[in-house]
């Protein structure tokens, strides 16, 4: 215990010399573009010159990222915390160096600082999205992951185990289970397999099994029967082995921002605020849906004409496709799309319910006879959502939201899944870029209301830019 794994140690090694290589790409292009090859200018025309400054500031870079905690494994290969860490160390070295130059009266080059910073830290991002594609590819066969023990009662364990499973580019790979107080009746957890090495609720019998499976961590679920003071002597523990502790509270499809901690008399309590979209979020989100959706429009004004004469030509009937929906509060509204169907098409779905391939209330066919030679192009690159963009300019739906449900679909809702209707529908959503019809009825309801629950204007700008790549690999689009 207490010696990194190989792959931890490894990708440590390979960030020092990827950010130094960076930075002194990015530090000595910024002083040849402002100053040519003359080492003879100087930033306050003395004896320090730009040539001595870009040094210092290349190494100062260098620390900084690894003050910031930037290299820990434990943030590589997923969520944004990475990303903002190499940010913020940025910014921070950049401000200082603002700072000393205007109390020291050092007229440090505008130049210099304004192709540095720019170049270096877009360098540092798009250096660290590739090593985490890279480590993304190895964690789906199951390398350079942490071995996690899991201590809990069982449903919270199978859960967890469960949750870790579908998500492997986190880094976290279950290998043995520990459920304090619980009856003797299996050597393995029932629902996701795991051996179970102990039950007793002591310090010392979980250590032991750490030992036996050579776990990296230990994540404490929810359902534990163990004693705070017990859980206060293992952290300690796990501290001196260098074996990370992980709190996972019974809280699920909650996103960071809404989650705070508070330290209470030496409790930890972590408060959830309340989802909401009202003042200037709401005024925010419809300027952003208006101004999108215009520029949109009118850039793909030439396609529009192109797409509805393919449709005219390929069958009769009209070029768009009005279908009632319902929208934000059960507020009924006609969404339009191109027609990809032949026109007598709700007549024939009853004769086709049979065939049905969907999940839970939706009606899929792959190969749904209905469907024209064009529209199955224009189905899978989603052109035939294009129109919908005058539904977001009317106020019906926005650019991002949950899939706009049927009349019968909401009819058929249960109590949970009616939070869906508490924000506009999408053009595209959380649904779009995850698989669209391939996805489950389950699974397309947890992430719509995932997204009611976390709503917020940079996760509708990282929806859009995945909706791109999910509609030019065409995945589960029929």
């Amino acid at each position: 215990m207490g010696i990194l794994p190989d792959w931890r140690v490894r990708t440590s090694r390979t960030l020092r010399v990827v950010d130094g290589f960076v930075i002194l790409w990015a530090v000595t292009g910024a002083y040849v573009l402002r100053f040519g090859l003359d080492p003879s200018v100087t930033a306050d025309r003395s004896e320090t010159g730009y040539l001595w400054f870009s040094g210092a500031l290349a190494v100062a870079w260098w620390l900084m990222l690894g003050a910031w905690s930037s290299r820990q494994s434990r943030i590589l290969g997923s969520g944004p915390d990475e990303y903002k860490r190499v940010a913020a160390a940025s910014l921070w070295l950049f401000g200082l160096v603002a700072i000393f130059s205007y109390v020291l009266r050092i007229d440090t080059a505008r130049g210099y600082v304004g192709i540095a910073l720019p170049v270096g830290l877009m360098g540092l991002l798009i250096s660290r999205w590739l090593l985490r594609q890279h480590l993304s590819v190895n964690r789906q066969k199951g390398q350079s992951m942490s071995r996690l023990l899991l201590v809990g009662g069982p449903g919270a364990v199978a859960h967890l185990a469960a949750s870790l499973e579908s998500a492997k580019h986190a880094g976290y790979r279950p290998v043995a289970a520990y459920s304090p107080g619980s009856p003797e009746t299996d050597d393995h957890e029932r629902e996701s397999g795991l051996p179970i090495l102990g039950r007793r609720p002591d310090t010392k019998s979980i250590l032991a099994a750490i030992e036996k499976c050579n776990a990296d961590a230990v994540a404490v679920s929810a359902g534990v029967q163990l004693h705070p003071q017990t859980l206060r002597h293992l952290g300690w523990e796990l501290a001196a082995r260098n074996v990370g502790l992980i709190m996972a509270p019974a809280l699920t499809d909650i996103a960071g921002p809404r989650i705070h901690t508070q330290q209470v008399a030496g409790l930890p309590l972590i408060h959830v605020t309340t989802p909401t979209l009202e003042g200037g979020q709401r005024v925010a989100k419809r300027l952003f849906d208006v101004v999108i959706a215009i520029i949109l429009i009118v850039v793909a004004a030439p396609l529009f004409l192109v797409i509805a004469l393919l449709v005219r030509i390929d069958s009769r009937g009209p070029i768009l496709f009005r279908q009632e929906r319902v929208g934000m509060e059960g507020k009924r509204f006609y969404m339009l799309k191109f027609r990809s169907m032949v026109v007598d098409a709700e007549q024939k779905l009853a004769d086709l319910a049979q065939q049905n391939e969907g999940h839970g209330v939706l009606f899929k066919m792959r190969n749904d006879p209905r469907v024209t030679r064009i529209g199955k192009i224009l189905r899978k690159f989603s052109l035939d959502e294009l129109p919908q963009l005058f539904n977001i300019l009317s106020g019906a739906m926005s650019l991002v939201g949950p899939r706009p449900p049927l009349p019968r679909e909401v009819e058929a809702y249960e109590n949970d899944v009616r939070r869906r209707l508490l924000v506009k529908p999408g053009l595209t959503g959380l649904w779009q870029v995850s698989g669209r019809s391939d996805l489950s009825w389950q699974d397309s309801v947890r992430l719509d209301l995932y997204y009611v629950e976390n709503w917020s204007l940079a996760g509708d700008l990282v929806i859009i830019l995945r909706t791109v790549r999910a509609v030019f690999h065409s995945n589960g689009a029929y």
